[in-house]
């Protein structure tokens, strides 16, 4: 069994809405899924409280002693993939399923706040040596801004970003008012088609599949200029066709 965790100190980046969509992409693929829950919001649970679907189980672990019991039981369990959404923040949970994880994704939004608040988050992924990857999310389509980000998380972090960038769209919150991955709710739209293509990032990031070739890397925004202050992103359209589009070479 593999085990990935999402955590980051700053609130609000968008780790369970993450979590449900790369789970729903894992069981696409053919993965027996588990996501497990360390925030005490409950995001997760109430998520599977409105589901019509039994899979993937949500379950609520909030000790930092039972992560590892419990991963050790899904492992025997059969379980192929197991994904942690934490609390933002630093806790005893959150430590420990780092600890544990096969690999640790911070979720950062592109605003400098975002990113520095996520070298906590990295310390312990270094601490325990345990592979880690960015992901951009809730970006804008486009903008300077977020040349700048992926920048500052690639480069001033040495840390690698995962791709493509996750771009802010109301399907996102829809489908988890729905019970729903953005993958079931929209399966066609440019959401889902982000959420399984990061998949296809972290499995191959996990060892699991062929590192995407120059000619497979899915796709990022090209960086054009923008105000100096980023747009509300609510007003953004987010099915503007108009952005053009680079591939990057794959990362080893």
């Amino acid at each position: 069994m593999q085990t990935i965790v999402l955590a980051t100190q700053k609130g609000g980046s968008g780790k369970s809405t993450l979590a449900i969509g790369l789970a729903l992409a894992a069981i696409q693929a053919g993965h027996t899924v588990r996501l497990i829950e360390t925030d005490s919001q409950g995001t997760l649970s109430n998520w599977q409280s409105r589901r019509p679907y039994a899979e993937p189980i949500v379950e609520p672990v909030y000790a930092a002693g039972d992560v590892e019991q419990r991963l050790q039981s899904l492992d025997r369990d059969g379980v192929t993939l197991t994904i942690i959404d934490t609390a933002g923040g630093v806790s005893a949970a959150t430590t420990s399923a780092i600890r544990y994880a096969d690999l640790c994704l911070i979720p950062a939004r592109p605003s400098i706040a975002d990113i520095e608040a996520t070298a906590s988050t990295l310390s312990v992924a270094r601490a325990w040596n345990t592979p880690f990857a960015y992901i951009l999310n809730q970006t804008p389509i486009r903008g300077q801004r977020l040349a700048y980000a992926a920048n500052a998380l690639g480069d001033d972090m040495e840390g690698i970003v995962a791709m493509p960038f996750i771009v802010m769209r109301n399907d996102h919150q829809d489908a988890l008012s729905a019970g729903l991955a953005v993958n079931e709710y929209a399966p066609g739209g440019k959401s889902a088609e982000e959420i399984n293509a990061l998949w296809q990032w972290v499995d191959a990031r996990l060892g699991n599949a062929p590192a995407l070739s120059a000619t497979d890397e899915p796709f990022i925004v090209e960086f054009v200029e923008s105000p100096a202050v980023l747009p509300d992103m609510a007003a953004l359209d987010p099915e503007n066709d108009s952005a053009v589009f680079l591939r990057e070479p794959a990362r080893n």
